[in-house]
């Protein structure tokens, strides 16, 4: 099957501006694509999850990647489905977040020469001068028609600022300059972004006289049809330190039944055969579908240890064996309960590991520790509530 077939089949795209030109393209390998990604955190989260499968998927198929961080859309933030203007950052926030996010990304996508580039749009949009943007980009646009887009009419009612009334033709600069400078023909991106994507193909066309294509990708939406990848306690993070491979993989083990199918045809990169015959499988396999999910995801993001030791947490947690657990390895100074609770990333900081020990949250060996500084050793399970259990190596 052709990658945009796929695609189509996997529920990917949303809307597409030239279906027959973007499906030549993609097939082809001929694609140098763009997708956005705003550093307004440390960390990308399962949002972003998507859209680098997706990115990763283009770049197997022989087509170009380039990722582009916002370091300069980060001064002003996107609109587009808020309801209030976005925390400003400061320019050293900015900086750490683009740096943290290169990292993440380097495991989903393959940097190098012929290979997937990384910019910054920083490098440019910081640079422009104010009046020249105006009479050169600005008279490419219609106020009329900006305010129609859905980002800007759903902020009317309670005030949009200028500032992210800007945020539209500077992500339509970006494409502009990615064109020329690099030879950049497609965008990708959410299906909430589809009028600042035409706006840079229309900018593209009128500056350039050349064709440029956009197509957006469906937002994975669960059963209610809110945003997946949403907690009570937050956003699912791709950073271990900020949701740990055990929850990642409990995310998406506990994905409602009516969504494990369209999780497994979007996320994973399971062959649409044997994804097929999934769906053929007999209701009462729905357990199965959802373990097969959690554990590719895990892999896909924390690698195959990790996903492996994620899965022999959550069996453990509901009826397995403790001693099936892989073990965990924690270095430490001093292997005090407090000290490995850390150590293992099981908690944040000494400060949490002490409450959490003080509240009766923590066992070693089906026994309840109420010292902060009872000693662990090699071999020993260490319990975290009802559900994250650890085989403790001390090295």
């Amino acid at each position: 099957m052709e990658i945009f077939e796929e695609l189509k089949e996997r529920g990917l795209i949303a809307q597409v501006t030239d279906e027959e030109e973007i499906r030549q393209l993609i097939n082809g390998g001929g694609a140098r694509f763009y997708i956005g990604f705003d550093p307004t955190a440390d960390s990308l989260h399962v949002g972003h999850f998507m859209a680098l499968c997706l990115m990763k998927r283009l770049q197997m198929a022989g087509n170009k990647p380039v990722v582009l961080i916002g370091g300069g859309t980060g001064y002003v933030g996107d609109p587009s489905g808020r309801t209030d203007m976005r925390s400003m950052l400061t320019p050293e926030m900015i900086e750490h977040n683009c740096a943290c996010f290169k990292k993440q990304m380097e495991r989903f996508i393959e940097f190098g020469d012929d290979k997937a580039i990384m910019v910054n749009n920083a490098d440019w949009l910081l640079k422009l001068n104010y009046v020249e943007l105006l009479r050169d980009v600005g008279a490419c646009f219609s106020v009329n028609n900006m305010l129609r887009a859905e980002c800007y009419k759903q902020r009317m009612e309670r005030g949009l600022s200028f500032l992210e009334f800007n945020y539209m033709i500077m992500q339509a600069y970006d494409f502009y300059h990615l064109n020329t400078a690099y030879g950049c023909n497609m965008q990708f991106g959410g299906d909430d972004q589809w009028s600042n994507m035409l706006a840079g193909t229309e900018l593209i066309r009128k500056k350039t006289g050349k064709d440029a294509y956009a197509m957006t990708i469906t937002l994975l939406l669960n059963s209610e049809g809110k945003k997946m990848g949403k907690t009570a306690k937050g956003a699912v993070w791709l950073d271990e330190n900020k949701t740990t491979p055990y929850e990642f993989y409990q995310y998406w083990r506990n994905v409602d039944d009516a969504d494990v199918m369209k999780c497994m045809k979007m996320l994973t990169f399971i062959p649409m055969q044997e994804i097929r015959e999934m769906e053929k499988w007999d209701a009462s396999r729905v357990n199965e579908k959802k373990e097969i999910l959690a554990y590719e995801l895990t892999k896909l993001v924390h690698g195959e240890d990790k996903a492996k030791a994620a899965q022999a947490q959550a069996k453990a947690a509901f009826g397995g064996s403790f001693d099936d657990l892989p073990e965990t390895e924690v270095s430490v100074a001093q292997p005090t309960v407090i000290s490995v609770l850390v150590g293992a990333k099981l908690c944040a900081s000494n400060g949490e590991a002490r409450r959490l020990v003080q509240q009766g949250g923590v066992s070693i060996n089906d026994e309840k520790v109420t010292d902060i500084n009872a000693p662990v050793k090699s071999g020993d399970i260490l319990h975290k509530g009802k559900k994250i259990h650890i085989k403790i190596k001390l090295v």
